[in-house]
């Protein structure tokens, strides 16, 4: 009788403290409305608050148009004009300085050098391959790479040396007040490096991995790259190796290094570029450590320095290769074939350089893998008129590779290797369709497609210190992103079919890796963009 008591009193407890809490939370919930009630008649007014809050329905109103009553709203607005200009300075050895200022407390600094692959004629191929290994390593000021690195640490810094065809770039990103010890250390990496023998010993086994995992990977576009200027660039300049060469590891050591470097590495082929720092602090950094520093190789002779200019062959490199292993797994590539052709186009000095670069943005491509939309190039003609209609071909894309005295516009495109014969007629017709007229639609789209991946591209400051660097390294001046998006908005339809119809004349440079079976001969490749309809010489075959 007593529990059955208590179990009442607790319901009744229970339940009158639940409908204590339930108005508690409901006076809560009326509180919050009218406060927001309040702000709306604060932020639109009365009537349109009273015109739109009701629930009776939806105004009958376009979501194109703007609303009656509500104030139309302000966007900030850009110019497309850089804050800072890009200042440069020529110290009296001949030395460029170059800067572009920056909001924000890191820098990047760096030390470009004219000198590449293609100034390796007299010398065995692969210093320069060798020189971005070697790079950072000890110098008269740091016993060790690893002092190097804890250096820049203290700054919050890191560093990088790539090398390419044409150019050598070492780079730092740090704390702008760690500037003085930043250019310091690269004068150090850049002139005084000590080459020791076991640094040597292990750059070579880097080398030779390096070498061994690009023949291994399952994205052949390296060695394609490769291929394509082997085949357009015949034994001269861009077409020399940019990789050493297996059969060359041994030939390089420190005697044929400082030979090299003696001829290469002079301050009238160097630019000290930086972005985010004052100039004048950058110009009195460079005259410390940069004007009166004699390199560890001794005094440099520009007298010796190739000045061939790239002299385009076309022909064709090939090579035979079973690649139904490059990747094996739960996920397998399939076997494929890889062909890239290639047409001479224009230097980066060039008026053509634009339209050529807007030509290729117009024809993109990917594979037919690749997921998203518009803004990933669906709209290209490589993907409408070869992905999309030929569901066998596995990848098709454009490249544009541009140098101060010449270039070289190729497409790349792989399928299974009993499909070669038609994939490469595909390509051929492409490339005799480049010189029809252009739609105003699709060249709209390629040009505001490029000026968006080079106003994307520039958002980033090693990007930005890249583009200084090159440009002055080039030209001695600097072209602004406003400067080129003009350039890029003035191309015309008719400019694409003049640079086409002069790229169409010159002999294909042709690249191809796989199973060749079923490839077509150069000469049927040649008669292919040569004709009308980029159809590749019937061949008849008496049995099948």
């Amino acid at each position: 009788m007593k529990a059955c008591l208590r179990r009442k009193c607790f319901r009744k407890l229970s339940s009158s403290s639940g409908s204590f809490s339930g108005h508690r939370r409901s006076k809560m919930a009326t509180h919050m409305s009218r406060c927001r009630t309040w702000s709306r008649v604060q932020r639109y007014g009365i009537a349109a608050y009273r015109k739109y809050s009701s629930g009776s329905g939806y105004p009958n109103i376009s979501l194109s148009s703007p609303l009656p009553g509500i104030p139309k709203p302000v966007f900030a607005s850009v110019d497309g004009h850089e804050k800072y200009e890009t200042r440069i300075t020529t110290l009296e050895n001949g030395l460029k300085v170059a800067s572009q200022n920056k909001f924000g407390q890191f820098c990047t600094v760096g030390v470009l050098v004219n000198s590449g692959s293609r100034h390796e004629a007299k010398y065995p191929s692969g210093i320069a391959h060798f020189v971005e290994k070697l790079s950072f390593s000890s110098t008269a000021q740091y016993g060790s790479r690893d002092e190097i690195l804890l250096t820049l640490e203290k700054h919050g810094g890191i560093c990088d040396c790539q090398t390419s065809r044409d150019t050598t770039m070492y780079a730092v990103s740090a704390e702008v007040k760690g500037l003085d010890t930043v250019v310091s250390l690269l004068s150090d990496a850049v002139l005084q490096p000590r080459l020791l023998d076991e640094e040597i010993e292990m750059t070579k086994m880097a080398v030779r991995f390096e070498l061994e995992d690009l023949n291994m990977r399952p994205d052949p576009e390296p060695l394609l790259t490769e291929m394509i200027h082997a085949a357009a660039y015949r034994g001269n300049t861009v077409g020399l190796p940019r990789f050493c060469p297996g059969d060359n590891v041994d030939k390089i050591d420190k005697g044929v290094l400082h030979s090299y470097l003696r001829n290469y590495y002079c301050p009238e082929r160097m630019v000290l570029a930086g972005v985010g720092i004052e100039h004048e602090q950058l110009v009195e950094c460079a005259r410390k450590y940069l004007l009166n520093v004699k390199p560890v190789w001794g005094t440099s002779s520009v007298a010796n320095v190739d000045l061939s200019v790239a002299q385009y062959t076309g022909g064709i490199v090939k090579m035979e290769k079973d690649m139904s292993d490059v990747s094996l797994g739960p996920t397998p590539i399939p076997e494929l074939t890889h062909i890239m052709i290639g047409l001479e186009s224009c230097s980066f000095l060039e008026d053509d350089f634009i339209p050529f670069a807007v030509l290729n943005m117009m024809m993109g491509g990917g594979g037919s893998f690749s997921a998203g939309g518009p803004g990933k190039g669906m709209f290209t003609r490589l993907y409408l008129n070869v992905l999309n209609r030929h569901h066998w071909m596995y990848n098709a894309t454009s490249y544009h590779h541009s140098y101060e005295d010449s270039g070289l516009l190729c497409i790349h495109a792989s399928a299974d290797p009993r499909q070669v014969r038609e994939m490469v007629e595909i390509i051929t017709r492409e490339f005799i369709q480049m010189a029809g007229n252009a739609g105003e639609m699709e060249l709209e789209r390629a040009k505001t497609q490029l000026k968006s991946m080079l106003m994307m591209n520039l958002e980033s400051r090693p990007v930005i210190f890249e583009d200084v660097g090159r440009q002055v390294l080039s030209t001695g001046k600097r072209k602004l992103p406003h400067e080129l998006c003009d350039l890029i908005s003035n191309v015309t339809a008719s400019d694409i079919k003049r640079v086409t119809t002069k790229m169409l004349r010159s002999k294909p440079a042709v690249a191809a890796l796989g199973d060749l079976a079923e490839l077509p001969s150069y000469e049927h490749i040649q008669a292919a963009l040569s004709s009308k309809d980029g159809r590749l010489p019937r061949m008849y075959r008496l049995f099948r």
